[in-house]
């Protein structure tokens, strides 16, 4: 009896995905050294690694940032070789962060009753992250430049398996994520999903790249189609002209650092999802690592602070990503809108080529002109059951499309 070819052709690819699965079960033929500190590791083979990964994979930034993580938040670190002494070659570089998050940050205070609260409060899940929680974009993996991505992503999943183990003296670890991977970074990862990872696609990173011919922010402005650069003017630099606001560059963090962290609060807290709480000093710590690299635009009334947006360049991108505001006085000012330009004019100074501006608030954010990123997650539970769950769980909304806009002159959009 002849087995029909379609009938063959399942088979052998079950049989190839047995085989896959079997050899990513098992150990890599690779060697790693794994810390709790970034320093306890070999500094030329991180910085070899992570040097074209830009500032947020430097030992100094990393060192910078473990002295003022979130409270809830650990870091992890691991360099990953292939063959040992003179043969010994640097294959990857690894920063993770272990999270104890409750069920009460995953959902808004509004959406929760007395009893849930409560519930939601005691209930916690452990976390192991690949990557930076306090950023976006991929952000925890380098790969030597001549590694087979196959071979390294295999050692990246066995130093999240040793990892989850070794945490075992302090508690299970429920979940385990690999962030913000971009396209090429997921087709590298995808032969992970043997292992029972799931890939959530999030809300997309929105990036506005920038004209080489822009200067400053005038010409920026001076691109704009005549409707929205009107709509620009009227409805947000002369609001808040007429509100008696000024926008300025804040060189001292460290003397406004009460100020920045209740104005930052002010806005984490109605988040859906709050994996973490930055602490006071944190911004302090982050303009010192970053130095030239650091701008933080901060609008004022009478002296006092409404609102501030802090901008990371990070190669030719800027990182726009953490902001604050006063949401009593953004009930009549567009201090929102106008941190988002404040992002550009420092992106410009900072000779940037694009803007990262992050997820959510997609609809101001393309009104600026900046296009989608896709932006996804691998997630994985120790129970394989629930991998399905991982939508709900981890993100607590549901995925928004970014809508399409085209704010500059038609003969840019042409160009």
């Amino acid at each position: 009896m002849k087995i029909p070819g379609k009938i063959k052709s399942i088979a052998s690819a079950l049989k190839e995905r047995k085989q896959v699965r079997k050899a990513l079960r098992g150990p890599a033929d690779l060697y790693y050294a794994i810390a709790d500190a970034v320093e306890m590791l070999d500094q030329d083979a991180w910085q070899a690694l992570t040097a074209p990964s830009g500032f947020f994979m430097s030992a100094a930034y990393l060192k910078a940032l473990e002295k003022v993580l979130p409270l809830n938040l650990s870091p992890r670190y691991a360099l990953v070789f292939s063959g040992v002494g003179e043969e010994r070659r640097p294959l990857a570089a690894i920063y993770m962060q272990m999270a104890d998050v409750s069920l009460a940050q995953l959902r808004p205070e509004k959406d929760r009753g007395a009893k849930l609260d409560e519930l939601a409060k005691s209930t916690t899940q452990r976390i192991l992250t690949c990557g930076n929680l306090l950023t976006y974009g991929q952000h925890g993996i380098a790969l030597a430049p001549d590694a087979d991505p196959k071979l390294a992503w295999h050692g990246v999943a066995e130093v999240l398996y040793r990892i989850r183990q070794s945490e075992k003296l302090e508690g299970k670890t429920h979940f385990i994520m690999i962030k913000d991977l971009h396209s090429h970074h997921r087709e590298q990862a995808a032969h992970l999903e043997h292992l029972s990872y799931r890939y959530v696609e999030t809300e997309p990173n929105m990036v506005l790249t920038l004209n080489p011919a822009w200067k400053n922010y005038d010409d920026y402005l001076a691109s704009l189609a005549s409707k929205y650069r009107t709509n620009v003017r009227n409805a947000v630099f002369k609001k808040m002209d007429d509100g008696a606001c000024s926008i300025e560059q804040l060189a001292d963090l460290a003397g406004a650092r009460d100020q920045l962290h209740a104005l930052y609060k002010a806005v984490q807290s109605n988040a859906g999802v709050r994996m973490f709480e930055l602490v006071p000093d944190y911004f302090a710590a982050l303009q010192a690592a970053a130095g030239e690299r650091f701008r933080c635009s901060v609008i004022k009334r009478d002296g006092a602070l409404l609102g501030f947006l802090i901008s990371v360049a990070d190669g030719d991108t800027a990182v726009a990503y953490h902001i604050g505001f006063d949401r009593a006085a953004a009930e009549d000012l567009p201090i929102y809108l106008r941190l988002l330009h404040a992002g550009i004019a420092d992106a410009i100074s900072m000779g940037c080529k694009e803007i990262s501006y992050g997820r959510t608030a997609l609809e101001p954010k393309a009104a600026l002109g900046a296009k989608p990123q896709p932006f996804g997650i691998l997630v994985r539970h120790r129970q394989p059951v629930l991998n399905k769950m991982m939508k709900r769980v981890l993100l607590g909304i549901e995925h928004e499309e970014a809508p399409e806009r085209n704010p500059f002159k038609k003969e840019k959009a042409a160009a």
